[in-house]
C-alpha cells in the first residue's frame, strides 16, 4: 500500500529557492527567539503556591516588604523552556570540538558524573563529624597518593579551587619559606613571556615585584636573560611548561639548576600537564611547587561554576610549608589536620574555609582509576598526536607561528598568513561560528601577532579533527580569494550578530531596567 499524499506534496517544489531569509519571528527554524526572562509577561504569576502565614510579620520591622519584588513570575513549563532556550543558543563540548587554546575543553566522561552522584559524596556536608566522612577522607588521601607518584612530589595541598588560585598557595608557600630562613627580602618573582597570563598577576597580588624574562626565536625560555636576572632578591621563577606557545621548555633541568643555584625556588604553572602526565614527572625536572587544574588534565568540568580544584604540589623544600587541611591517617582511620600549629607548626596557614571541593576530587580519581597509568600515558600521547594532526593540516593554508619542529598539546598559528586580505584574527574567528565551530583562543600568547591558539584535547576523533580542519581550510582559501564580506560581517548565523566588544566591557549593562515609555504629547485644543 503506499502512502496517501494528496494535497500534501512531500518534496520541495521545484524552482523554489533555498536562499537563507528571515522569518517573521525571529526565531531560526527549531531555535525559538527568547526575550530576557525580564521582558517575559507574567510579572502577577507564579510556579509555586504558599500558604498565607497565620502570624503576623510585626517581628521583621522595617524589613517587611512594602513593594512588588520586582522578579518575573514564571510557571514551571515557562521557566523551564526557557532555559532550554537558552541552552540551545550556547556551544557547549557536548556539542562539537571546543578549540580554545590554553583551556583544554575536553569530553567529561559521563562515569566521572555518575560517580560524583553518589549520596554519599554528593550529600556529604563540609561540617559533618569526620568519623562519618571515612570514605570521602580516604578517597582525598588515594586522589593525594596518585598526584603525588605522577608528580614525583612528596606533598599535596587539596584545597586551592582553581588554577590561579594553586597559583597563589605556591607563592604563600614559597614566601614562608624564605621567611622561615630569614630571607624575607626576597622580593621579585622572575616571569617568561611564554608563561600563562595569571603568573605575573598572582605573583603581583602576594606582593612581589614582577621581572619578565625574555624569549628566544623559537618560543622557549632565554637563559642568558635568565641569568643575567637572578639575583639575592629573586624568590622563584614561574615557568608554564609545556609552554603558552605549545612547546616544552627543552632547558627546564638548566632553568631548576640556575634558579635553585641563586637561592631562589621553581614554580611551574602545570596547566598543561596534561601534555605530559604519565610521561615526565615534574619533580624529577627539579620543580618546588606546580599547580595541577583537575580540569585540564583529569576531566573535571571546565566552566559554569568554576573548575572547582587546582592542587599543589610541593617539593620536599616545600612540604613542611604547605597549608591546612590534609589527611592523615593513624592506622584507626582518617583525620583531617585542620590547626595550623602542632604537626602543622610552620603552615603559612588556610587558604579556604573548609577543605576543597569533594565533587572534582571524585571525578577526577574516578578518572585516574578508570584509565590507569597506562592509559593516562596515552592521554598525553594523543593529545600531543591531535595537536601535531592539526598544525600539519592547517600548515598549507595558515603560517604556524614556531614551524620547526612538531609542538606539544596546542598548535599555533599567526596571522601573517592573512597580510593584504583585509582580514583579521577577528574576522576569521567570528566567521568560524557560522561554520558552527567555536572560535579558538584569539590574541594569546601576546607574543605572537594576531595568535591563533588552538587545542583539540585527545578526546576528539580523526573524523572530527577532519571536519573541523576542512571548514578552516575553506575559510582560508575564501579569505586569500578576497570574500571579505563573508568575513567583516560575521557571524550572520548566529543568534546574535558581533557586538562592540570595547564598548560591551566598558560600559556593561549588567541590571535590566525597562526601557523608558514615551508618551505622545496631547493635541493642543483648537482656539
Amino acid at each position: 500500500m503506499s502512502m496517501s499524499n494528496i494535497g500534501r506534496p512531500t518534496r520541495p517544489q521545484a524552482g523554489v529557492s533555498a536562499v537563507a531569509h528571515t522569518s517573521l519571528t525571529g526565531a531560526r527554524g527549531l531555535l525559538q527567539d527568547e526575550a530576557l526572562i525580564f521582558e517575559m509577561d507574567g510579572w502577577d504569576k507564579t510556579g509555586v503556591d504558599f500558604d498565607v502565614p497565620d502570624q503576623d510579620a510585626s517581628d521583621l520591622g522595617d524589613l517587611v516588604r512594602g513593594a512588588p519584588i520586582g522578579l518575573p513570575g514564571l510557571s514551571e513549563p515557562e521557566a523551564m523552556r526557557h532555559y532550554v532556550r537558552l541552552s540551545q543558543k550556547n556551544h557547549a563540548i557536548d556539542l562539537a570540538l571546543y578549540p580554545l587554546g590554553s583551556c583544554t575543553m575536553k569530553h567529561n566522561p559521563r562515569l566521572n558524573e555518575k560517580m560524583a552522584r553518589l549520596a554519599g559524596f554528593a550529600d556529604l556536608h563540609p561540617m559533618a563529624p569526620q568519623s562519618t566522612a571515612q570514605g570521602a577522607l580516604e578517597l582525598m588521601d588515594r586522589l593525594a597518593h596518585w598526584l603525588k607518584t605522577m608528580t614525583g612530589m612528596p606533598a599535596v595541598a587539596l584545597s586551592p579551587k582553581a588554577g590561579a588560585h594553586g597559583e597563589l598557595c605556591g607563592l604563600l608557600t614559597i614566601k614562608a619559606a624564605h621567611e622561615a630562613k630569614g630571607q624575607g627580602h626576597r622580593r621579585t618573582v622572575l616571569v617568561p613571556t611564554s608563561a600563562h597570563g595569571t603568573n605575573p598577576a598572582t605573583a603581583a597580588f602576594v606582593g612581589y615585584d614582577v621581572t619578565e624574562i625574555a624569549q628566544t626565536a623559537d618560543g622557549r625560555v632565554d637563559l642568558s636573560d635568565l641569568a643575567a636576572k637572578l639575583s639575592p632578591d629573586v624568590a622563584a621563577i614561574m615557568v608554564t611548561n609545556p609552554n603558552t606557545c605549545g612547546l616544552f621548555e627543552r632547558d627546564i633541568i638548566e632553568i631548576a639548576r640556575l634558579t635553585h643555584a641563586a637561592g631562589a625556588y621553581f614554580y611551574c604553572d602545570g596547566a598543561n600537564f596534561n601534555a605530559i602526565v604519565g610521561r615526565v614527572r615534574p619533580g624529577d625536572l627539579g620543580v618546588d611547587a606546580m599547580h595541577i587544574n583537575l580540569h585540564k588534565t583529569f576531566s573535571t568540568p571546565h566552566g559554569g561554576g568554576g573548575p572547582g580544584a587546582g592542587p599543589v604540589v610541593l617539593s620536599a623544600a616545600l612540604a613542611p610549608f604547605a597549608p591546612a587541611p590534609w589527611v592523615v591517617s593513624d592506622g584507626q582511620g582518617f583525620k583531617l589536620v585542620e590547626e595550623t600549629e602542632g604537626e602543622a607548626a610552620q603552615a603559612f596557614g588556610r587558604m579556604v574555609a573548609f577543605h576543597g571541593q569533594m565533587g572534582m576530587f571524585v571525578r577526577a580519581y574516578a578518572y585516574m582509576l578508570s584509565h590507569g597509568a597506562d592509559g593516562l600515558r596515552q592521554v598525553a600521547e594523543d593529545a600531543v598526536l591531535n595537536a601535531n594532526y592539526i598544525k600539519a593540516k592547517l600548515s598549507a593554508v595558515m603560517t604556524p607561528a614556531f614551524p620547526d619542529g612538531p609542538c606539544m598539546h596546542e598548535a599555533l598559528f599567526d596571522d601573517s598568513w592573512l597580510e593584504g586580505t583585509d582580514v583579521t584574527t577577528l574576522d576569521f574567528a567570528k566567521a568560524m561560528i557560522d561554520e558552527g565551530f567555536h572560535p579558538m583562543t584569539m590574541y594569546f600568547p601576546l607574543v605572537v601577532h594576531g595568535a591563533m591558539l588552538i587545542e583539540p584535547t585527545e578526546t576528539e576523533s580523526k573524523q572530527e579533527l577532519d571536519r573541523f580542519c576542512h571548514a578552516l581550510i575553506l575559510l582560508a582559501k575564501a579569505a586569500k580569494a578576497g570574500d571579505v564580506e563573508r568575513f567583516k560581517g560575521a557571524p550572520y548565523l548566529a543568534p546574535l550578530r558581533r557586538l562592540d566588544e570595547t564598548l560591551a566591557a566598558r560600559k556593561p549593562r549588567l541590571t535590566w531596567r525597562p526601557e523608558p515609555t514615551t508618551v505622545a504629547p496631547a493635541p493642543m485644543a483648537a482656539e
